[in-house]
């Protein structure tokens, strides 16, 4: 990892903010959309975002600067990451999730990041999952925006077990339903149950169904920490619900789970996971620093931590590996037959 040096590097991280709001910024007018198939000049851009001159150029410049954009005389065109990421019709299209989740859910928590760390809970706006999702609009928005992300991760996890003879998985906290569409799509014959919040579980059916997937999942409105789980599952599946719950809470879902697993079942835990000797990777880290302002007791997950607790509960042959470079990993296993 390398360190920072000088006072460049240390701005750099301080005004980070800016740029990341010149991304959201460029999303909400679509420029990257309209650079799609052909570079435009200001002028043009200006006619097609109906933005004055004046500041759509300083846009422009900001997004040129931070590389999402390149320069051609008078015309901008996208940069290579730009087009395959950013552009609406890309196959890899992932603008929605940073517009939405990102920019109008996330950024605005850490406002209340020093508040976390002081301890000055009572000035938190949000304290758990359950009550941010409680609201209906907040839980559409943040499953829309997940939705499309959680699929890739899904499909390559989806091949990291070996459920060809299971018929049963539960997905908890399984949001929009992403990866049990996945998984089911991989196995044929299996069907999985959601557990999640009640506003939550109302988005991911219309997901489920469009996916042509109703008569394979189903869902069970309720909390992880709380509520009853199905039993007798072929594969218990918990994405990104250890960085979302106070860490005390954690050994009890991993105990949860081999309780509720048949024998020679999987356990699957995918979450933001730093390395062990906790010098990144940033985005790992960052994540959790995130996750810590809505849940101000959740831990920072390392990969020693997760697998000691899953081969502590009584699973066997348990491995880890990534799932999103730099960011999250999987930890799976198996109840002994």
């Amino acid at each position: 990892m390398k360190t920072v040096q000088d006072a460049e590097e240390v701005s750099r991280i301080a005004f980070g903010f800016m740029a990341s709001k010149a991304l959201f910024a460029g999303l909400d007018l679509r420029i990257f959309t309209l650079l799609a198939n052909e570079p435009k000049s200001v002028s043009e851009l200006c006619e097609e975002t109906e933005v004055e001159e004046s500041l759509i150029v300083t846009l422009l410049t900001a997004l040129t600067s931070i590389g999402l954009l390149q320069k051609r005389g008078d015309m901008f065109d996208n940069a290579p990451g730009a087009q395959a990421y950013l552009v609406e019709q890309a196959p890899a299209f992932f603008g929605d999730y940073l517009r939405y989740q990102i920019d109008r859910q996330m950024y605005p928590f850490m406002d209340q990041l020093n508040d976390v760390l002081r301890g000055d809970l009572e000035k938190i706006e949000k304290k758990t999952y359950e009550e941010w999702m409680s609201d209906p609009e907040e839980a559409e928005l943040f499953s829309n925006s997940q939705h499309s992300g959680s699929l890739g991760p899904g499909k390559v996890l989806a091949r990291r077990v070996d459920l060809s003879d299971g018929e049963t998985l539960l997905d908890v906290g399984g949001g929009s339903g992403a990866f049990s569409i996945m998984m089911c799509k991989h196995y044929k014959q299996l069907k999985s149950t959601i557990l999640d919040f009640p506003n939550v579980t109302e988005v991911g059916k219309r997901f489920v169904a469009e996916a042509g997937m109703s008569d394979r999942i189903s869902f069970q409105p309720g909390n992880a920490l709380t509520s009853e789980w199905p039993d007798a599952r072929d594969g218990i599946l918990m994405s990104y619900l250890f960085s979302g719950i106070p860490g005390a809470e954690i050994p009890n879902m991993v105990r949860k789970a081999y309780d509720h697993l048949k024998p020679g079942g999987w356990i699957m835990v995918h979450d933001f996971m730093v390395e062990d000797d906790r010098t990144g990777p940033s985005m790992a880290a960052l994540w959790a620093l995130q996750h810590m302002v809505f849940t101000p007791h959740a831990m920072s997950l390392t990969p020693s931590y997760t697998v000691g607790l899953v081969q502590g509960a009584g699973f066997e042959s348990v491995e880890v590996s990534d799932l999103i470079g730099g960011m999250t990993k999987a930890v799976v296993g198996r109840k002994p037959a």
